[in-house]
This record gives C-alpha cells, sequence and structure tokens, in this order.
C-alpha cells in the first residue's frame, strides 16, 4: 500500500531563506566549504572550472530530460554505466547559458573531444565518466549533507521542524533521490558562478577569493557568534585572525602559485582582499564592491533557499514515509 507524503510535512520556501538569513552565522561554514570545496574539485579534474562546467551543464541535459519525465534515478543507477549518452552539443548555448565566450566554449570542447572524454559515434554523442572520478559527487554530497543536517537542527530549535535526520540519513536519501537533487545542485551551481564570473572575470579567482572568505568563517574566536547574514556580512570583513598565503592557497586549490599571484593581485586591488605587512591575506571588502558583493549574497542566499526547499523537502518527505512504494514519485516533482 502506498502512503502518500503529507503535503503539510513542506517547509515553505520563504520560511527557509528567513531561517538562513537569521542564522547565517551557524551554516556560513558549512556553506562557504561546500562552495569552496566543490570549486576546488572543479578544478582538478582538468585543472579548468570553465571546461568542467561544460561537461556538467552536458550531464544536466538528461538530468533535465529525467525530471519532465518525472522520473528519479538513484546513484548507483546513475552511474552504473562508464559512459553517459547526451543529445547534443550546442556550442551558442553552452556560452549563453554559462556565460563564456562563444569562441573559448568551443575551444575547450575540441580539447575535450581530444582527450577522449567527449566521444562522438556515428550521430551518438558520449561522456566518457571514467575520466570524471570526481564527478559522481561523493564528496560533494558529504558537504551538501553537513550544511542540510546544521540547517536541520535550527529548524528543530526552532521548532519549525520535528525530526533531526543524521548525516548519513540526510546522505543516503539524497543518494536515493540522486538526479532529482542533481538537477537542483547544478541549477544553484550554474548560477552562483554566473553572478560571480560576471563580477571577478574568471572562476579560479573566484575560487581564490571564496577560500580566504571560507577560512574567515573558520576563525573560531568569530565562529561562534550568532549574527544574521546583515551582521555577518559586515563584521566578517577583515575579522581573521590568522590569514592566508599564497602558498597554502595555491596548495590547498591546485592552483599554480604564480597564477594564484596574479590572481590576488587582482583581488587585492579591486579591494576584496587586502593584505597585511606578512604578507598574510584577509577577506575585507570596501567600498562600492562591499555593497555589491553584499547585493551578490543576497542573490545567492535565495538561490541557496530554493535549493535546501526543493532538496530538503524532498529527503524529509521521503524519510518521513518509510512504508511508501520506492516508485511513488510526489506530484508536485512532475
Amino acid at each position: 500500500m502506498v502512503i502518500v507524503p503529507s503535503v503539510s510535512a513542506q517547509i515553505d520556501e520563504k520560511e527557509i531563506f528567513k531561517v538562513i538569513g537569521n542564522n547565517f552565522s551557524k551554516l556560513a561554514p558549512y556553506y562557504y566549504a561546500m562552495i569552496s570545496n566543490w570549486l576546488i574539485r572543479a578544478y582538478g579534474v582538468q585543472n579548468d572550472i570553465d571546461k568542467y562546467l561544460i561537461l556538467l551543464y552536458l550531464i544536466n541535459k538528461d538530468l533535465i530530460i529525467f525530471r519532465r519525465n518525472g522520473l528519479i534515478v538513484s546513484y548507483d543507477t546513475f552511474y552504473k554505466d562508464r559512459s553517459l549518452e547526451i543529445d547534443k552539443i550546442n556550442i551558442s548555448d553552452i556560452s549563453k547559458d554559462l556565460q563564456i565566450p562563444k569562441e573559448s566554449v568551443r575551444r575547450k570542447v575540441i580539447e575535450l573531444e581530444k582527450k577522449n572524454i567527449i566521444k562522438k559515434n556515428g550521430k551518438k554523442i558520449f561522456i566518457d565518466r571514467s575520466a570524471l572520478s570526481i564527478s559522481n559527487g561523493k564528496d560533494t554530497i558529504k558537504d551538501i549533507s553537513a550544511l542540510l543536517f546544521e540547517f536541520n537542527k535550527i529548524l528543530k530549535n526552532e521548532k519549525l521542524g520535528e525530526k533531526i535526520f543524521n548525516i548519513d540519513q540526510i546522505s543516503s536519501s539524497i543518494k536515493q533521490n540522486f538526479s532529482f537533487c542533481w538537477y537542483q545542485f547544478y541549477k544553484f551551481i550554474f548560477v552562483y558562478t554566473n553572478r560571480w564570473r560576471e563580477e571577478v572575470k574568471d572562476l579560479e579567482t573566484m575560487c581564490i577569493g571564496i577560500l580566504v572568505m571560507l577560512n574567515a568563517s573558520e576563525n573560531k574566536s568569530f565562529k561562534v557568534k550568532d549574527l544574521n547574514l546583515k551582521t555577518y556580512q559586515k563584521k566578517v570583513m577583515g575579522s581573521d585572525e590568522r590569514g592566508m598565503n599564497a602558498m597554502s592557497l595555491s596548495d590547498i586549490t591546485g592552483i599554480p602559485r604564480p597564477t594564484v599571484v596574479r590572481k590576488l593581485k587582482f583581488l587585492i586591488k579591486n579591494n576584496y582582499i587586502t593584505i597585511n605587512e606578512k604578507k598574510l591575506l584577509f577577506i575585507n571588502i570596501k567600498g562600492t564592491n562591499l555593497k555589491r558583493s553584499s547585493e551578490l549574497q543576497d542573490a545567492n542566499i535565495k538561490s541557496l533557499s530554493n535549493f535546501i526547499f526543493k532538496v530538503f523537502n524532498q529527503i524529509k518527505i521521503i524519510d518521513s514515509s518509510k512504508e511508501q512504494d520506492d516508485d511513488f514519485i510526489p506530484s508536485y516533482l512532475r
């Protein structure tokens, strides 16, 4: 017998945005870790974040088809085969949707074809996922699960949720609902990277800046503070007592040190990062960029709220009805 999940079990997206905004300092280390770790892993695949994004964009076409047809594919099923067939490669669409110049997209696709990561067999196109071991998302699932676990605890504390799912339960449910959750995550990542690309010009620069921000958010003396989003945005600037240097940024990201130094010069010149006499770097956005970055942060938190709304409600409803048929798909997902 199929037990239909209760609609009242869902948490409203506006409520989620409010909860995140009011408790941002508690979620910030997990939020920035999720973004920073994803960017570092993305760079590590091809030493080029844009190239990796192009592959995700192509993979996401299949996720869109699954969603349109009301299909939810598990993690194990999705990665069962070595290669993934995709519909087609449209350079103009990729350029427009990812905000990468058309010629850059064309060049990167050709490079991926030369490496046999993208293969053509007649009219069919395949992505060889064995060359993308990181794309299976195991580490990203851990980061997402950690963020949702902290979010879940806040909901319980504010009496907006009755149960706290542990990290293993959340991770297991994400894998069970993998195609749905990954479609939502890719949607968030595409929007997030597009916003910051326009601001800092390239995603390797963003990767370095986010890592410096993560370092500040994990500062023990600052981490204990209970701050809402607006207050956090102001107080985190210049709060880091440790700082980072170019060598550590290079070691952590895998980006060559000369490239890191060049991109740090851009961030320092444009008042995103401050460097002291010891050559230590701190997040310290100033001037008009502080207002602009706050606006971007607000927009990104709305996108994060939408992502959590879709994913958390999905796995929460599934886990709250253990007796339901595995093939049941809530109508609001169709």
